[in-house]
């Protein structure tokens, strides 16, 4: 997130009441859940960008070599720089895919999220019939507000993964140093991330206590 740092830990500290227990608790749980780990992916974000900038160099350098070759064969020097930045971008390739491995490990605890608030909801639903509780858990918010606004983001991120991942297959391959700065600039700002998941994220954080109204 934007302008904020830290992980926010669920203590006493940053409850509006520290008696909040069974849903209310869960709910508030999950809530600061997704606001660590959306940081944590935000510091993998810039972990693999740094990666794939070297990525593209490499690749640049390389493409830049080859059409050395095709103008003179006979060039050894240039086929050695181009046999020599193999290693080097298989080596980062594989960091990339590192930091994309870690994304998928956070992806599955961002939909352990999603389905522990939708058991809350359907166990609101048995408790007080199809249309929930009457009070709300907190402020305004009833149990499917606060499912659909998990879903919003784990929708957000599965679809900013999946770049992540195609990034990684084509950027090696990038054939012009336009085509380049493509990729980096899709993996850096994250389109499908929008500004309405971030003001989701911020809602949550809101209306569960962990951000001041």
């Amino acid at each position: 997130m934007e302008g904020q740092s830290g992980d926010i830990s669920v203590t006493s500290a940053n409850r509006k009441c520290s008696a909040i227990t069974g849903s209310a608790r869960k709910t508030k749980d999950n809530a600061a859940d997704w606001h660590n780990l959306l940081l944590r992916w935000e510091r993998l974000n810039q972990d693999g960008f740094t990666v794939a900038g070297r990525i593209a160099n490499v690749t640049l350098t390389r493409s830049q070599s080859v059409q050395v070759l095709l103008v003179d064969e006979s060039s050894s020097s240039s086929s050695s720089s181009s046999s020599s930045s193999s290693p080097s971008l298989q080596d980062e390739c594989c960091k990339l895919q590192d930091v994309i491995d870690k994304m998928v490990v956070m992806m599955t605890k961002m939909e352990r999220l999603m389905t522990s608030q939708r058991g809350i909801r359907d166990l609101e639903e048995f408790q007080f019939g199809p249309e929930g509780r009457k009070i709300p858990l907190f402020h305004c918010w009833n149990t499917k507000h606060f499912e659909d606004s998990s879903r919003v983001l784990l929708d957000s991120f599965r679809q900013e993964l999946r770049l992540k991942q195609a990034v990684l297959q084509e950027l090696a391959h990038a054939a012009s140093p336009d085509l380049c700065m493509v990729y980096l600039s899709c993996w850096l700002h994250q389109p499908y991330i929008l500004s309405h998941s971030r003001r989701t994220l911020e809602a949550l954080l809101l209306e569960t206590g962990h951000r001041p109204l």
